[in-house]
């Protein structure tokens, strides 16, 4: 039988994207089942909502989904759409590999993994106003909080994730000198579960600003990166700029019995409806998807077929270097899957 998942198109290039995904996954023999729902601002209109409840019991009955770029519409209510889907279904271990795809960058063969921590930290939204001398406003205060159970989860997450793809070190990333209960209790986590890997898995620990620099000035050090919400959300970034950008970065939110696989750029309204538009982080997302559904063969065959026609210069976006479009883009990777 098919495996159902919930597919998301999004907003702005978000149903572009999405069906050069589609075409690629069928042309791949990818056994999934498609069932289609709304949410951000194209929501609005046609569900009052940017996040239907058909939408959530979507997700919730299939257990998986992909999902294009959402625009999380100004006055809704929500801080944040991602945010939202994310709280929902408890989808704790944010899961952000980059790997070089075109060739003659500043950096050739990047193979890096990061797990960042996505329940926790400063991104729980505990934060006011303190108000002093008749301004209401005249401070402001966020909370970052920590928790042993959300470390220990994310971190065993970590040396799992390494251990089952064959990864042989994990950076522990963090700010435990200055802030030292609340990174330092993620540290403290990271230093005990380290030990019950020992001789399968290598552990380091390192602030988190040097681990900036060195992923610049030496990313081929780094292996599996592990670290709270906020500095995972900026060093992903940091770490899709080495090989090109967001636009070849896929994304995989995983929970306990959900998981939600992403576009990391955003819908990109400038550029909606002129077929100029890269798929490859959706298309990368959706093989993440296809090895957490045990269809890891597929996932690898669209990946080998996506890397040769960009190394080969068969086919390259704008944002590769190239002048050709979504469609040309996509029946190249789809002629090579077939041929």
């Amino acid at each position: 039988m098919p495996t159902p998942i919930t597919v998301i198109p999004g907003d702005g290039i978000g149903p572009e994207v999405t069906d050069a995904v589609l075409r690629i996954l069928n042309a791949a023999g990818a056994d999934l089942e498609y069932d289609h729902q709304i949410a951000g601002v194209s929501a609005l209109d046609t569900a009052k909502s940017p996040l239907p409840q058909e939408t959530l019991d979507s997700i919730e009955r299939n257990r998986v989904a992909l999902k294009g770029p959402l625009t999380t519409p100004s006055g809704s209510g929500f801080r944040s759409i991602n945010v939202a889907i994310r709280k929902e279904f408890d989808l704790f271990a944010n899961v952000r590999p980059v790997h070089t795809i075109v060739p003659g960058g500043r950096y050739e063969d990047i193979d890096l993994v990061l797990i960042r921590e996505n329940t926790e930290g400063l991104y729980v939204g505990v934060e006011h106003y303190i108000g002093m001398e008749g301004d209401p406003k005249a401070a402001a205060e966020s909370v970052m909080i920590i928790t042993r159970f959300g470390s220990e989860r994310i971190v065993r997450f970590a040396f799992e994730y390494a251990k089952k793809n064959g990864r042989k070190r994990v950076t522990l990333a963090h700010k435990a000198n200055i802030l030292k209960y609340t990174q330092g209790l993620f540290l403290d986590v990271g230093k005990r579960l380290a030990g019950e890997y020992a001789g399968s898995v290598e552990f380091e620990d390192r602030i988190i600003d040097a681990t900036a620099m060195y992923l610049v000035l030496d990313p081929y050090r780094f292996d599996v990166l592990v670290m709270e919400n906020m500095f995972g959300d900026i060093l992903s970034d940091l770490m899709a700029g080495l090989v090109g950008g967001l636009g070849f970065a896929p994304a995989g939110n995983i929970g306990q019995d959900h998981a939600v696989f992403e576009a990391v750029h955003g819908s990109a309204p400038d550029i909606a409806g002129q077929g100029v538009a890269n798929p490859t982080s959706l298309l990368l997302s959706a093989c993440l998807l296809l090895d957490h559904v045990g269809q890891s063969g597929v996932a690898t065959r669209i990946r080998d077929s996506t890397f040769g026609v960009v190394r080969d210069g068969v086919a390259r976006t704008r944002d590769m270097g190239g002048k050709s479009g979504t469609v040309e883009f996509t029946d190249a990777v789809v002629g090579r899957l077939e041929g």
